[in-house]
């Protein structure tokens, strides 16, 4: 019963985290660290990752849906589809390469938290910053634009960044709209995060069993409304306020992470 709670508690963090730019990776380390869940390969953290994904499929059902019935005969769908493939290219050829010595070197609370006040940083400053916005319909995106957002996602290959995070603040930069700087990084999601959930459960494929099915679907099914959730609030508070909150809670959760670790009030795994 202790584990199933605890799996409940890291699917109501991945799927509220995953599509907020607060770094969904990040909180799962630090909330594990917390109430002592840790797991071989993260291979539960990493699957219920699918039901953050379901989510967003759920919510955006209609885009999927006129994409995939109009992408051998609409310029707009294959367009669309490609521009989806460009921008998940970088960080899937990246992942191959280096998610290894990642996962090993910087997977710890310390480089979250650190990660998390540099990050907070950086979206106070693009949030000060005049923004000129050209692209207001993410149909209207160019490939550029989506190379562009897919080597902003290479960034948040390190734990505390923040993939939509670093997506929807890239996609600020090179002059999308709120809206459609979000929109597309929940897109982009679903090739990225199943590309890296199948390939992860793959490789650890040894370390599942059947009796840990009650923990998986615990965290899957909580990923998924909290994730539901999320992208539904998100959409409606980027229409009309900044992301400077979620830069202010980046900062003041990291240095709570550092300051405990630097009083020895907490003892964060490494």
């Amino acid at each position: 019963m202790e584990t199933i709670l605890h799996a409940i508690l890291l699917g109501i963090v991945e799927g509220f985290t995953e599509f907020l730019p607060i770094s969904s990776t990040g909180h799962l380390i630090v909330v594990g660290d917390l109430i002592g869940f840790h797991n071989d390969g993260r291979v539960f953290e990493i699957a219920i990752q699918l039901g953050a994904i379901l989510a967003v499929v759920v919510e955006y059902r209609r885009k999927f849906t006129d994409v995939a019935l109009g992408m051998f005969k609409d310029a707009k769908s294959q367009r669309f589809i490609l521009n989806l493939f460009i921008a998940f290219l970088p960080a899937a050829v990246m992942g191959l390469l280096f998610i290894s010595i990642i996962k090993t070197y910087l997977f710890n609370s310390i480089s979250v938290a650190t990660m998390l006040i540099l990050g907070g940083f950086v979206i106070l400053w693009a949030e000060r910053r005049k923004h000129q916005v050209r692209v207001t319909d993410v149909d209207d995106m160019t490939w550029k634009d989506a190379l562009k957002i897919g080597f902003f996602q290479v960034v948040s290959m390190v734990p505390g960044t923040s993939r939509s995070g670093a997506t929807i603040i890239g996609g600020l930069f090179i002059g999308l709209d709120r809206k459609v700087a979000a929109e597309f990084s929940f897109f982009l999601a679903v090739p990225t995060m199943f590309a890296a959930t199948f390939y992860d459960i793959y490789k650890h494929r040894d370390l599942l069993h059947a009796s840990d099915f009650p923990m998986f679907a615990a965290g899957f099914i909580t990923a998924f409304f909290a994730a539901w959730l999320a992208v539904r609030t998100l959409v409606r508070f980027v229409a009309n306020h900044t992301y400077e909150v979620f830069a202010w809670y980046r900062i003041a959760f990291g240095l709570v992470i550092l300051i405990t670790a630097y009083t020895g009030v907490l003892t964060w795994g490494h």
